[in-house]
């Protein structure tokens, strides 16, 4: 039994042995194996495409990826929030490529330092590169001071990012910043300012192979032909963020808090409408902390609002709603008045319009209860029906809606028993009619 026992301890470790030799060989062929990891960016820059870039650039470094490559299509964004993706991709310690796809996609204003930031960058036939000129906030004209003083400091960044691709690459990209030039795709592989056209990712990674890219000062040799392809999909969290930073998403979110804050408000008790108002508002207000935020639009949003619950509490017959519906376009449309972030005419005009209606039905249920003759009280005894309990010549009892009444009768005397109309009620006695 000893024996036995000895043996199959023996059978069992070169069991375990051979597994974790196949186990490694099966890693060390995987580490082995090429691949480049994926990032898609699409919209204006924002911190959760900054947080995301981050992820992807430790992730490639973590896997041992040939390359980051990023997909971008970006309007711009912020100098600030810019300034940190070329830090990021300055910093790095795997490649990173910028292709600016698919076809109609544009690196524009941030998203030309981006680029140039990037060790390696391609564009797909048919999209544009440039038009860096600073603005403001919102679009805005700068003034002649500030403006020189960014101008000049952009020209710096970008001529450090160009220096590598020669004369006519640095040339171009400090008319982007000062001209706002922009280029297409041959044009910027005609200037140097990017590396490579590619219609596609497999096409890039064929072209790449064997590009040599500086990475911290070190010499770094692509090789990314038969390369496979690993997709870093942004996270729930980074894509929840990331849409509720869309202007349009959050001049929505900002009108449906406000509309079930106001419903909770004049029906309270049920809750879920001012809970859900609270969690819109919240949200809202995070996305105006992260984009450039006019406050004249949020004004023009409460007067439409105040505007609103004014033609419901002293109805105008619709004036004010009206009223309200162009305030709530104005506000919305100035909220985020900038050629980078934009809200969509359409969705605002929708918004107005389901607001506007929601609170003129509001004022016509207002307007009817107003007209309807009372129910309770002594105004409520009118118009009702009772019983004479004794003759009335023209005075006796009536018994209406289960009370004994004085009642005077008009019209002629009626007898006991007889159906009575209430015409008037005169303190604690009601005037009646035969019905």
């Amino acid at each position: 039994m000893a024996r036995n026992g000895i043996k199959w301890v023996w059978v069992l470790t070169w069991l375990a042995t051979l597994t974790m030799a196949v186990t490694g060989a099966g890693a060390a062929g995987a580490q082995d194996a090429r691949h480049v990891d994926l990032l898609k960016v699409e919209g204006p820059v924002t911190p959760i495409m900054i947080s995301y870039l981050e992820r992807g650039i430790r992730t490639a470094k973590a896997d041992g990826a040939q390359a980051l490559v990023v997909e971008l299509n970006t309007p711009g964004g912020q100098t600030d929030l810019m300034n940190k993706i070329v830090q990021a991709f300055l910093g790095a310690d795997v490649p990173v490529v910028v292709y600016v796809y698919p076809k109609g996609a544009y690196a524009a204003s941030a998203g030309t330092l981006i680029t140039l930031a990037a060790h390696a960058s391609a564009m797909a036939p048919g999209t544009t590169i440039g038009a860096a000129s600073p603005v403001g906030g919102q679009g805005e004209d700068l003034g002649e001071t500030l403006k020189k003083k960014l101008v000049e400091d952009l020209k710096a960044q970008v001529r450090t990012l160009t220096e590598r691709r020669g004369e006519k690459a640095v040339a171009w990209a400090e008319s982007a910043i000062e001209e706002a030039r922009a280029a297409t795709a041959q044009e910027a592989l005609d200037l140097g300012v990017i590396d490579f056209i590619a219609p596609n990712l497999e096409d890039l990674l064929q072209q790449m192979d064997g590009f040599q890219v500086r990475v911290n000062g070190q010499a770094v040799t692509l090789h990314t032909a038969g390369a496979t392809t690993q997709a870093l999909p942004m996270s729930f969290p980074e894509q929840f963020l990331h849409i509720i930073t869309n202007p349009t998403v959050a001049a929505i979110l900002l009108t449906v808090g406000l509309n079930a804050i106001l419903f909770e408000l004049s029906s309270p008790g049920g809750y879920a409408a001012g809970i859900v108002g609270a969690i819109c508002l919240v949200l809202a207000f995070y996305s105006f902390g992260v984009l450039p935020v006019n406050y004249a639009g949020l004004i023009f949003i409460a007067l439409a609002f105040v505007l609103f619950v004014v033609d419901i509490k002293a109805p105008t017959h619709g004036v004010l709603t009206v009223g309200g519906i162009v305030s709530l376009v104005a506000g919305a449309l100035i909220l985020f008045n900038s050629p980078i972030y934009r809200v969509s005419i359409r969705a605002v005009v929708g918004m107005a319009l389901a607001t506007g209606l929601f609170f003129a039905f509001a004022m016509a249920k207002v307007v009817r209860i107003q007209k309807k003759p009372a129910t309770t009280g002594r105004e409520g005894m009118i118009g009702h029906v009772g019983q004479a309990r004794t003759a009335l010549a023209p005075q006796g009892t009536v018994l209406v809606k289960g009370e004994l009444w004085n009642a005077v009768a008009e019209g002629g005397a009626i007898e006991a028993g007889a159906p009575v109309l209430v015409v008037a009620v005169e303190g604690f006695r009601v005037r009646v009619r035969a019905k």
